[in-house]
């Protein structure tokens, strides 16, 4: 009985206090969260120029090429007699590809020491390209956390296209021989895209958000920006953040040449493969590899440890086609509302834009519509010539998941690349106290060009023009598109920071 009568005395309590509850209305709300600006303080990269930022940076501006053609050994093959793989390379109707240089030489990925060795049996090409260029990016941030606190307030956000699709082609031949008992215990750890984050943040200890976003061709773009918000929201101070790709394979080929999205008119000439914005395009240079990895950091943080900023993350847009599951809408709505949005993410006005490093992958429609949808928004700043922009594509391919990440960086060294004018006489500024500010007006970047630009499409005019040839100027906002198949769309809009 007294045991029943204290049951029923809880029961109403809690009656009560539930009541209470809702009476009062619900919690209290969220604490207020202060702005956090985002800065950009190290880059990393692999691409088809070279491997490491000044050497890429250097041939890209400089307008040399790293697209080549593909050989019977780039197919990843090694697996299937040599009949097979004739006939294999035979069918393809593109062999031209963007190609990541290997070797032990400076500018080259050095595959003995990031993809070979004993210890990396459970990594694939993918995630030992998001490795190298991470510890380039970590190196140059200067930053390599050691306490607990600090690999906590540390995450990592990289994203993928495709995956280790050579791993997937090499799984099924075992099945179609009958010999899946010697399939690999690291082959789902090799194909998952999210390894290249895990990897990342297994080696430096990093504890904060493990993250990787898929959105294809705009992977790297979405990894970025959804890293930036993490440090805005409050989760981390520090973000590891970009794309990465490795589908130079023959699956991948073959695949993309069913698509009929590849270039078929250039295998002759594979240097001139990638030409976008120009009237003889016909499909993008076949498949890019490699990696674009930032550090991104919380403004007052870099501050404090004395970091070096490249630029700050002053706008993120996002949008969706809602159309097609490869082509944009022909208004180009899609591309204008994630160029909208960043921009008034950002607080900046489109006449305050510098440069754009433009989507554009040297597709007949896809270039078009996202030249429209430029014209359509920057309207009298575009029609003036103030507005430079460019695809840096003609000279990489399409890095697909690494497109993204590794234009961003390419933006962001547009703005930090300082180039003194020859008119500027340092001593006499020196001597005479010249002021800062206006010393920092005369101070230019540089815009790199759009490589094999011969014959511009009809769609520009006058000033509206693409760059054919890097251009040396101010700029001190500059905007990054990324859109992929699916109708997903992203722009990054980064600007100097005094």
């Amino acid at each position: 009985m007294a045991m029943a009568r204290r049951y029923s005395n809880r029961l109403v309590s809690s009656i009560i206090q539930f009541s209470r509850f809702y009476s009062s209305g619900s919690f209290d709300p969220p604490p207020f969260l202060p702005h956090r600006r985002v800065v950009v303080t190290g880059l990393g990269m692999v691409t088809p120029l070279g491997c490491g930022v000044e050497v890429t940076w250097k041939r890209l501006i400089e307008g040399e090429c790293g697209i080549r053609a593909v050989t019977i050994e780039d197919l990843k093959m090694n697996g299937f007699d040599r009949e097979t793989q004739l006939h294999t390379f035979d069918q393809l109707t593109s062999k031209v590809a963007g190609i990541v240089p290997c070797g032990a030489n400076p500018g080259e990925f050095n595959e003995e020491l990031w993809l070979n060795s004993k210890d990396h049996r459970s990594i694939a090409r993918f995630i030992s390209y998001a490795l190298c260029a991470a510890d380039e990016a970590l190196r140059d941030a200067n930053y390599m956390p050691t306490t607990q606190d600090e690999k906590e307030r540390t995450g990592v956000s990289i994203g993928a296209g495709t995956g280790s699709i050579s791993d997937i082609l090499d799984a099924s031949k075992m099945i179609c021989e009958k010999k899946l008992r010697r399939l690999s215990p690291f082959f789902i750890p090799r194909i998952l895209i999210n390894m290249a984050s895990g990897h990342v943040s297994m080696k430096y200890g990093f504890q904060g958000p493990n993250h990787a976003a898929v959105t294809a061709c705009a992977t790297g773009a979405h990894s970025i920006g959804d890293a930036a918000r993490m440090i805005q929201f409050g989760d981390v101070d520090v973000m590891v953040a970009g794309g990465t790709e490795a589908s130079i394979d023959a699956l991948s080929i073959a695949g993309f040449c069913r698509s009929r999205a590849l270039t078929t008119k250039y295998n002759a000439v594979p240097e001139e493969a990638s030409r976008p914005f120009d009237c003889a395009r016909d499909g993008f240079c076949n498949i890019g590899e490699g990696s674009g990895i930032l550090v991104l950091e919380e403004l007052e943080h870099a501050k404090k440890r004395g970091a070096k900023v490249y630029a700050e993350v002053r706008g993120y847009g996002m949008s969706g086609d809602a159309y097609h599951i490869t082509q944009p809408h022909g208004d180009g709505r899609g591309a204008v509302l994630a160029m909208t949005r960043a921009l008034k993410q950002s607080g900046l006005n489109p006449n305050q834009v510098d440069y754009i490093n433009a989507h554009a992958t040297s597709t007949p429609l896809g270039d078009a519509v996202e030249a429209k949808a430029i014209q359509s928004l920057f309207s009298d700043h575009a029609a003036s010539g103030a507005l430079a922009f460019s695809s840096t594509k003609g000279a990489i391919g399409h890095l697909l998941g690494a497109a993204g990440a590794v234009e961003a960086l390419f933006s962001v060294l547009a703005i930090h690349h300082i180039v003194i004018p020859r008119n500027i006489d340092l001593y006499a500024v020196i001597l005479f106290g010249v002021p800062l500010a206006y010393i920092h007006n005369l101070l230019q970047g540089i815009a790199p060009l759009t490589l094999n630009l011969s014959k511009p499409d009809p769609i520009f005019s006058g000033n509206f023009m693409p760059l054919s040839a890097s251009k040396k100027m101010s700029i001190k906002a500059a905007l990054s598109n990324s859109f992929g198949f699916g109708g997903t769309n992203s722009s990054l809009l980064f600007a100097s920071i005094d």
